[in-house]
């Protein structure tokens, strides 16, 4: 019965909508699963939302409030069933600034807009462009993010209240007492224990969720005196409220939050595109960039409205997840509807939990990001892909996950450049179409990089008076192109010899045509079925072989 009426309400809803692919796959079993996965993922959430809220310099129920919304609206109608967002560090690192300029009612502000460009983002489907980022920088992003939720837990084994915020985050402080620390540590690596051992026992809990329960009851009932989740701050709150924010509608204040937002916005796209492609590697899924985007600027327009820090996708947390065993958008539903219980209902109880159980979590889902065998390939991949890697893990450490993946995709563009550059050359023959020509068979891509080399390839003054440049195997590319194809013309015709251009292909054709010098009037040979010539000095279209 109970599998029954489930059945039929995941019909009436759609089983796509759930990430399902068919009726059969929701039943108690999975449930269970889901729900599990999406109590362990709530409760991991709390304490890094106080912790962001912190580092912005927001009140810690802005960041948890932002955890709910956002989690809820990207679980709904996300790209990627799976997939937990919240709000984060790499946004909060941006926030911080403009709150302690402006107050935290511009950060409202921001967050409306940045959602605003999320969400054109999403309807002109840039996201589709997340597949040009190469994958020696997927590798250094995901070693870089592991390094940086590595050193975010660092900050629960000092004493509270002795960090301090530089702007890039909490650092500095003090370690805590040798006693406290033992203690802490002992807690941590029995949480890790707990949750690698799980899964040889049984799969039916999730092992994080094992772990957490495991400890928090030992240190409950033993009484022991170790930093818990309340000594971060009251998670204790009501529903969040509609609220616009009290902001001069001014071009000043555009002026204010625009490249906040803009900044804001992009962050979060390139985080949360990765981290779709990171979890569609894991649940064998693909696509929903478009809409991930939509859902990313849905979530952080309505919480900009309901006093929250915005957000994005969360790796800790989606590794958490989906290594749970969470396959459906059920369990990312689960963690903000229970997040949302913590904060009205259970905030005496969970802020009991241990600190030390959470880091043991976050803990092994370092563990289990990094990319472990991107130590092993290194000596084996090209030396550029490998400069990438670490270069993208690196400046992901030191500055944020936007500017690391901007300059991987750079330097990869033009590692690839510089090598088809290297790659055009010519084959010369005679011609067996005209008497006593001779023909330059272009091999490579003509474009900016390769344009110099090209021009070096002919011998203008030693050639014959009929000259043929066959494209069969190259392509003219770009502007830089047409102007070195003009160029070397230009010196066939100043010693009154005749060059023809034959094998172009039709983006070729519209290419030259639209140069405007190089005028061609005839279709395109796109197929190489025949030979189409140019008469460059003559202007004449002609068929040859």
């Amino acid at each position: 019965m109970k599998t029954a009426l489930m059945g039929r309400f995941a019909k009436r809803i759609g089983m796509s909508d759930l990430g399902l692919s068919h009726e059969g796959d929701m039943g108690p079993a999975r449930f269970r699963i889901e729900i599990l996965a999406g109590l362990t993922v709530a409760l991991a959430l709390v304490p890094e939302a106080v912790a962001f809220a912190f580092v912005a310099g927001v009140n810690p129920l802005v960041g948890l409030y932002a955890a709910f919304i956002v989690g809820l609206v990207t679980a709904v109608i996300g790209g990627r069933p799976g997939m937990i967002s919240g709000a984060t560090g790499a946004l909060a690192v941006v926030m911080v600034s403009l709150v302690a300029q402006h107050g935290v009612e511009y950060l409202f502000a921001t967050v409306v807009l940045m959602g605003i460009f999320q969400l054109l983002a999403g309807v002109m489907h840039w996201g589709k462009f997340i597949r040009l980022v190469p994958h020696p920088v997927m590798l250094g992003f995901v070693n870089g993010l592991a390094i940086v939720i590595f050193m975010a837990q660092l900050g629960q084994f000092k004493v509270p209240g002795s960090m301090v915020n530089t702007g890039h985050g909490m650092s500095g402080g003090e370690w805590l007492p040798m006693s406290e620390l033992t203690l802490m540590l002992g807690l941590v690596g029995l949480t890790m224990a707990v949750i690698w051992m799980m899964p040889r026992l049984t799969k039916a809990i999730p092992a994080p969720l094992a772990g957490i329960a495991v400890v928090a009851g030992l240190v409950i009932a033993l009484g022991l005196d170790v930093p818990r989740v309340g000594d971060l701050a009251s998670i204790k709150g009501g529903l969040p409220a509609f609220h616009i924010p009290t902001v001069p509608l001014t071009l000043e204040t555009l002026q204010i939050i625009l490249p906040y937002a803009v900044i804001l916005a992009a962050i979060g796209l390139i985080e949360s595109l990765l981290t779709l492609n990171l979890v569609g590697d894991i649940t064998g899924k693909r696509g929903g960039a478009s809409q991930e985007c939509i859902a990313q600027g849905s979530a952080n327009v309505i919480t900009g409205f309901f006093g929250g820090m915005g957000g994005c996708a969360m790796i800790g947390q989606s590794m958490i997840n989906v290594k749970s065993g969470a396959r459906t958008r059920i369990a990312g539903i689960a963690a903000a509807l229970f997040l949302l219980s913590f904060i009205l209902f259970a905030a005496p109880l969970i802020e009991q939990i241990p600190l030390a159980s959470l880091v043991g979590v976050m803990f092994m889902v370092v563990i289990g990001t990094f990319a472990w065998n991107s130590l092993t390939i290194l000596r084996k991949v090209p030396l550029t892909d490998a400069l990438v890697i670490v270069l993208v893990t690196v400046v992901t450490v030191q500055y944020d996950l936007a500017i690391a993946v901007v300059v991987g995709v750079i330097v990869s563009a033009l590692a690839y450049a510089w090598n088809n550059a290297k790659r055009i050359h010519a084959i010369e023959r005679p011609s067996v179409t005209e008497a006593g020509a001779k023909v330059y068979e272009i091999q490579g891509p003509l474009f900016f990089g390769s344009a110099e080399g090209f021009a070096e390839l002919f011998h203008v003054d030693d050639d014959p008076d009929t000259v043929i440049v066959d494209f069969a195997e190259s392509r003219v590319v770009d502007q830089s192109a047409l102007q070195a194809i003009e160029r070397m013309a230009g010196k066939y015709e100043d010693a009154g010899k005749r060059l023809m251009l034959r094998h172009l292909s039709r983006d070729c054709h519209r290419l030259l045509s639209k140069a405007g010098h190089l005028m061609v009037d005839s279709d395109d040979d796109p197929d190489y079925e025949i030979a189409v010539d140019y008469d460059v000095k003559t202007g004449i279209l002609g068929a040859g072989h």
